[in-house]
């Protein structure tokens, strides 16, 4: 026969959806580091291919 689950307290569901959260924010903190560092063209730690067109036309 089937029986219900406990309930979870309203702090765990809490904790939970806060970590989720604050692993979200450091990715989008990282992502955000890592654009600005590309268009600033300091970064020396990302390899991403070069428009190689533009130097062969001139």
């Amino acid at each position: 026969m089937a029986v219900p689950k406990k309930k979870t307290s309203k702090s765990k569901r809490n904790s939970r959806k806060a970590h989720w959260k604050h692993k979200a924010a450091v990715e989008a903190q990282k992502a955000l580091s890592l654009g600005k560092s590309v268009l600033s063209g300091r970064s020396n730690s990302f390899v991403y291919p070069q428009d190689e067109d533009e130097d062969e036309d001139e």
